[in-house]
């Protein structure tokens, strides 16, 4: 039921509790003076503290003990008990977080009653902060194109050690899915993964919300303290302000900070990811972001690609997202059609996966949801000429082109976009539009289109003047 640590320097009241809460089904651990205390707890924190406030042979009383237990481990609820009972000892006990104070001899009744209580309020905080650090999307990577291979293989390198990620590439590429792949195939799987957006948060609450405060109720815990043991991902980093990076930095360096409105120390095991859409040598440069924070939180670079850079990808994320749907809300089993495939490689993807995962989602809800997903029911795609009735709808600038101008014009436009489509493969290429490989070699030169793979999956490029 629960683990409960008794601190009492008198043998019998000792025993005494811990018999009655054995009969209840909890477990006990049972400590005489101050050092044996924070041995328990050093060794693991329990799920209630019955605490004595005059300890003999002790190196700290009940209040001393109270105080370290709420700054370490703030989710531990403290019951004090004491034989020298007054109104100051109570106020100064419930003023220093704890959870209750009762007198000695007290009544066994009234003891169990607010131990359930106390027990009770442990266990809902331990399943607020599990459901706050749960997250229904797995950190399942998907993808096969050389600029997901490369990705992935940079990731795989920094998942065993403790070094700081910093993760750059645009909003929506998949930046906190990396972080979270980093940690979930780290040493600190079992540990919190805690999220702080930057972006979200006002910047007048920010080191309230980083480092939590110490008032008149006790000490709230910030995200620091809720990521000990774990990852702290700090996203979209630039947008922190000034003020509080500079102290970011401070606990990057010690390992430890102080409460708004405290005094202790707190100390912090942490490893911390951080992301970033901008350019932040161009943000330093301009006074918005501190230079040496940036250095202590780039230690290892890694760059997430744009959708645009991994076209090859796109069939498998949005089947994966297609069935993620079906399987987490319940939405229609469905797949796509070849030219919705088609449709979805050609488009373009300012929005990147976040974008592609949002169509899936509005294709499942607004469609028939029978059979395959048809081109024509993808929203907003573009990249693609309208179509009536088996015939193409020209554009008003192609259909004003003399013939072969006009032809010209379109094969470029559609053999850059297969190109594109197929991450620089000309075999891929070649064999879609149904023509050799050398042959499409020759039109490509004849049309004044070159290849390079030095940008991964985008490997074509217009090389002719008009």
């Amino acid at each position: 039921m629960g683990d409960i640590l008794i601190v009492d320097d008198e043998r019998d009241i000792r025993e005494l509790i811990s018999d009655i809460l054995k009969d209840d089904g909890y477990s006990t651990r049972l400590a005489s003076n101050s050092s044996e205390c924070m041995a328990e707890i050093e060794k693991e924190p329990p799920s209630l503290m019955i605490l004595d406030i005059w300890l003999k042979d002790s190196d700290m009383d009940g209040i001393d003990i109270l105080k370290i237990a709420k700054r370490d481990y703030p989710g531990v609820p403290v019951i004090i008990i004491s034989g020298h009972g007054n109104i100051e000892i109570a106020v100064a006990a419930i003023k220093q977080g704890a959870y209750d104070y009762i007198e000695k001899p007290f009544n066994i009744d009234q003891l169990m009653v607010v131990i359930a209580r106390a027990m009770e309020t442990s266990r809902l905080r331990q399943e607020n902060v599990q459901l706050k650090r749960r997250d229904a999307a797995p950190a399942v990577l998907v993808g096969q194109s050389p600029a997901f291979r490369n990705l992935q293989s940079s990731l795989d390198k920094v998942t065993k050690s403790n070094g700081r990620v910093m993760l750059t590439g645009p909003s929506g590429a998949g930046k906190e899915l990396a972080a979270r792949y980093i940690h979930a195939n780290s040493g600190r799987s079992d540990k919190p993964f805690v999220v702080v957006a930057a972006a979200s948060i006002e910047p007048e609450r920010m080191e309230d919300v980083l480092f939590g405060r110490d008032g008149r109720e006790g000490a709230e815990p910030g995200l620091l303290e809720q990521a000990d043991g774990g990852v702290l991902f700090f996203d979209e980093i630039a947008d922190m302000p000034l003020g509080t990076q500079s102290k970011i930095l401070r606990v990057l360096v010690d390992q430890a900070f102080q409460r708004v409105g405290g005094s202790e120390k707190v100390r912090v095991d942490i490893r911390v990811i951080s992301s970033t859409n901008r350019d932040l040598e161009a943000e330093i440069a301009a006074g918005r972001f501190r230079q040496e924070l940036f250095h202590r939180l780039a230690v290892v670079p890694v760059a997430v690609p744009s959708l645009d850079d991994r076209r090859e990808d796109i069939p498998l994320l949005a089947g994966f997202f297609l069935e993620m749907f079906n399987k987490t809300q319940g939405l229609p089993a469905r797949t796509l059609s070849e030219e919705a495939v088609a449709l979805l490689q050609t488009t373009s993807w300012p929005g990147n996966v976040r974008q592609l995962k949002n169509m899936m989602e509005r294709v499942l809800i607004l469609g028939d949801g029978k059979g395959e997903i048809s081109a024509a029911e993808l929203p907003g795609a573009e990249g693609g000429a309208p179509q009536e009735e088996g015939r193409v709808v020209l554009s008003g600038s192609l259909a004003t082109l003399p013939l072969r101008e006009a032809r010209e014009l379109f094969e470029r436009e559609y053999l850059l976009t297969q190109i594109n489509r197929f991450g620089g493969n000309i075999s891929r290429t070649a064999s879609f539009v149904g023509m050799e490989r050398s042959a499409l070699h020759r039109k490509l030169k004849s049309l004044g289109v070159v290849t390079s793979s030095k940008q991964g999956s985008r490997m074509a490029y217009l090389d002719r003047a008009e």
